[in-house]
């Protein structure tokens, strides 16, 4: 048996997320760690909120609250929101825990120690009115590309161009409005990426398994231009972890924290700790240390394109650099962009559907299906209000609610409800049963692969095969020359449910649980057996009709929700 360790990468604190978000990291991780389950293998899946760095304190200053107390408040939110969503973290922690504060600062030590952290001067915007160096994104001022008048300090969200601070017309601070800045001198911390490139390209070169996305993006960080660059590591902000060589004080460091991406990616396994100080676990060390037990795990990462150079490159870097026997990822897996109806997804325009907002008008399994069956994993994929009236309807509906509600109100009215006794199986019989066999390995397949929407295909085609044998074996006509046939084609025809209900749960786990609800199944297994599995409902076991499992989205609807959600969220 394999330990699977799998992480989604940790969303930000500073409002709810999108469906893009949530397809590109969580959701997959969530259905990888659901199927290991089902399966029988032993899963610890992390994830967190992501709580520090300046658009933390700017959303924070924005809702007029103390960056801490938002963080806390969100960090509520953002886990109601995952468990609405069926999001089976076993922890979902803060990166600003008591326990990734202590980490990240251990790792700041070791890598000290290593010759891999440097002090670097630099000069740095200063404000005399707020008495304070102000990272990037607490300047603002005139793109000198393209005029827009909003630019923030490290990029102009209007035409794109990456700015630095001094770049700008007319900045001005976001903390206070002030315009009397100037250049100052300020020493920062710097992670010697650039020593650690050899051993890295040589461990990514090892992973020939990765997808070509992750792979491609962390070569050109490596070799394109001048290659792989040293990261500053600090900032000036008062909200972070702050700067320490592990407990010690670091000279000339004083009122400073770590840069966000430094802490964030420890999170990972500081998590790890703040689930055992949970009670929900014993012994997070065997997880996450090779000298600990951790060379039995297969650790598995989840994110969107965005955050793959972190990932395959600083992190790692931080890891190896330590000289300390963590456990390095085995495989990260990484998504393209979910854009929305023609354009991007916009949190600060409120274009597009969010998290919460997906809750409110339908329950999470019809996002969920969706998501996943349109995962962006070779290009970017786009949501459309048609094409998710279309899959929903078409998979959900009638395939696979069409498929239960027919032959569970057939038995009803024409046996009982309960497993008909009567009859044999026959050729059609047979050829179901080997072909389904098939089917559910290829299945199987596709999910160990991580193959998001492969697997999906590969699930709507054994709900397919349901009704296809139904359209074809027609009970309903058999039942007038032959009843004991029909009882034998309904028999095999109900269990196909607990079989779709187990197979199907890692992508719409309450569906799938109401499936076996009806059927009146507990603990059922993954069919690593399709016969057996395919003869779970003995003759006479009992059943109930389910409600309707997915109603059919209307035209009506879908054009209320794209108006709805086209942007201006209040």
């Amino acid at each position: 048996m394999t330990r699977h360790l799998i992480t989604s990468a940790i969303p930000y604190i500073n409002g709810i997320k999108h469906l893009g978000n949530l397809v590109g990291s969580q959701l997959p991780a969530d259905l990888y760690a659901r199927y290991q389950r089902g399966r029988g293998q032993e899963v610890l899946f992390l994830c967190a909120t992501d709580e520090h760095g300046t658009p933390a304190e700017l959303a924070a200053a924005k809702a007029g609250k103390p960056v801490a107390e938002y963080c806390a408040e969100m960090h509520q939110v953002q886990a109601r929101i995952a468990e609405g969503f069926g999001l089976s973290f076993d922890h979902f922690g803060r990166s600003s825990s008591a326990q990734n504060k202590a980490l990240t600062q251990h790792f700041a030590a070791a890598l000290y120690e290593q010759g891999l952290i440097e002090e670097v001067e630099q000069r740095q915007i200063y404000s005399e009115t707020d008495g304070r160096f102000l990272p990037d994104r607490y300047v603002e001022g005139t793109c000198p590309n393209c005029g827009f008048e909003d630019a923030r300090g490290d990029q102009c969200d209007n035409c794109t161009k990456q700015l630095d601070p001094e770049d700008l017309i007319n900045p001005r601070s976001t903390v206070s409005g002030a315009t009397d800045l100037e250049m100052r001198a300020t020493k920062h911390l710097f992670l010697r990426q650039s020593q650690m490139k050899d051993k890295l390209d040589e461990w990514i070169n090892s992973k020939a398994d990765w997808p070509v996305l992750t792979t491609s993006i962390a070569k050109k960080w490596l070799h394109d231009g001048d290659g792989l660059q040293d990261r500053g590591i600090t900032r000036d902000l008062d909200w972070g972890v702050p700067v320490k060589r592990g407990d010690a004080d670091w000279p000339g460091m004083e009122g400073k924290v770590f840069y966000v991406w430094f802490d964030a990616p420890i999170e990972y396994i500081a998590c790890a700790q703040e689930w055992v100080d949970a009670g929900k676990g014993s012994d997070w060390e065997s997880w996450w240390r090779t000298d600990k037990g951790a060379d039995d795990v297969r650790y598995t990462q989840f994110m969107g394109k965005d955050n793959v150079p972190f990932h395959t490159l600083s992190f790692p870097a931080t890891i190896m650099g330590s000289q300390e026997p963590w456990k390095l990822v085995d495989y990260i897996k990484s998504f393209n962009y979910l854009n929305y109806d023609g354009g991007q997804f916009s949190t600060s325009r409120g274009r597009g559907v969010f998290m919460d907002q997906a809750l409110e008008i339908l329950p999470a399994d019809y996002w969920r299906w969706w998501l996943l069956s349109h995962a962006p994993e070779t290009s970017d994929a786009e949501f459309t209000w048609e094409n998710f009236q279309s899959s929903v309807n078409k998979d959900l509906a009638d395939v696979l609610g069409n498929f239960i509600s027919r032959i569970t109100k057939f038995c009803r009215s024409k046996f009982s409800e309960d497993v008909p006794a009567a009859g044999e199986y026959g050729p059609e019989e047979h050829a179901l049963i080997a072909d389904l066999t098939e089917r559910v390995a290829r299945y199987q397949t596709a999910m160990e692969a991580m193959e998001v929407r492969k697997s999906a295909a590969e699930l709507r085609a054994i709900w397919a095969a349901g009704n296809e044998y139904l359209q074809a074996q027609a009970p309903w006509t058999t039942f007038k020359t032959d009843p004991d046939k029909a009882a034998a084609q309904v028999r095999l025809a109900l269990n196909l449910i607990p079989l779709y209900a187990v197979l199907s749960a890692p992508f719409i786990p309450t569906a799938a649980a109401s499936m076996l609800d009806s059927m009146k199944v507990e603990n059922a297994a993954w069919p690593d057996d399709v016969p057996a599995a395919l003869a779970q409902l003995a003759p006479g076991h009992t059943f109930e009709v389910p409600e309707v499992l997915f109603a059919k989205i209307t035209d009506d609807q879908r054009d209320e929700w794209a108006e709805k959600f086209a942007g201006g969220r209040s």
